[in-house]
């Protein structure tokens, strides 16, 4: 354990690791506390979702803060940095090219591989002939997810729970029917590199330090997140709480609130802002493609 951590437990089967790092806050425990799992049995995303993998499979982790040292407004950058050390840190271990591993708004880590690929297995959307590609090329499909859970903003005991999943040494013949086509894992990025959790753990810790301890003394990467980010630039189909489904232009990120800036040229200015909360799911549109999204 580094001196980072306060306190760290490794679970062979667990029910969520963001559980246990809530209940750990909530009993007292300082910050910064890590439960890492081999195994969830009700691993969760965002909007109720699940997450699954098995055992061995991915790198599952929760992380807890107690951010009295940042403002209420400004608690999604460590949702933002833990994923920013995460990305680094992929890429070193699977032997990826620099920028390989982007972010998806509101909570993704995807890749964006090099080439176009013929076999089938690229994310789709609209229609089965319109994959969804990155800048060189080849398909974008979803290496982990994040879930930032926060109690007591704005009060002296803030709590903030950060968890990850991470696909690691996990097989495309392994992956499961119904979504492979959307997923990928940092064994097949690097093109059948074993992928050590331990190494990848390691890393992330040592990196993900460096980053909490500038954000402490007011230093947020902007540049560094608006880069990794997929969104920007792209038609995203945007899902939200009770409302229809739209498309609409991504244009950028906003540095105070996190949110999602689009194109809406009904308001001053061309633009609104759209924040995580209020979507229920955010895809990205195929370029001819005016269809509802089905992948990432």
């Amino acid at each position: 354990m580094t001196a980072f951590l306060v306190r760290q437990e490794r679970f062979e089967r667990i029910e969520s690791t963001n559980d246990a790092v809530r209940a750990w806050l909530d009993a007292g425990t300082p910050e910064v506390c890590l439960a890492v799992a081999d195994e969830q049995t009700a691993g969760r995303g965002r909007a109720g979702r699940t997450w699954t993998a098995p055992p061995g499979a991915a790198l599952l982790l929760s992380l807890g803060f107690r951010p009295a040292w940042l403002a209420p407004g400004h608690a999604w950058r460590l949702a933002a940095v833990t994923s920013l050390a995460m990305a680094d840190t992929a890429e070193d271990v699977a032997g990826l090219r620099t920028g390989a591993v982007r972010l998806k708004w509101p909570n993704d880590l995807v890749i964006e591989t090099d080439a176009p690929e013929d076999d089938g297995a690229s994310v789709r959307l609209g229609t089965p002939a319109e994959p969804v590609t990155g800048l060189g090329g080849g398909p974008i499909r979803k290496l982990g997810g994040v879930l930032g859970e926060a109690d007591g903003l704005g009060t002296d005991d803030p709590r903030v729970v950060v968890g990850m999943g991470v696909n690691a040494d996990w097989a495309r013949a392994d992956f499961p029917a119904e979504i492979a086509p959307a997923m990928t894992s940092l064994a097949e990025a690097g093109g059948g590199r074993p992928i050590e959790r331990a190494m990848l753990l390691d890393g992330f810790l040592s990196r993900l330090e460096a980053r909490v301890e500038a954000l402490r003394a007011g230093r947020f990467p902007m540049d560094d997140w608006t880069t990794r980010q997929v969104t920007t630039g792209r038609i995203v189909h945007l899902e939200n709480h009770g409302s229809e489904p739209e498309e609409v232009r991504a244009l950028g990120l906003d540095p105070a609130t996190g949110a999602l800036l689009v194109a809406d040229p009904t308001l001053p200015g061309g633009e609104r802002a759209v924040h995580a909360g209020d979507v229920v799911h955010v895809r990205l549109a195929g370029a001819a493609s005016r269809a509802s999204a089905a992948g990432v």
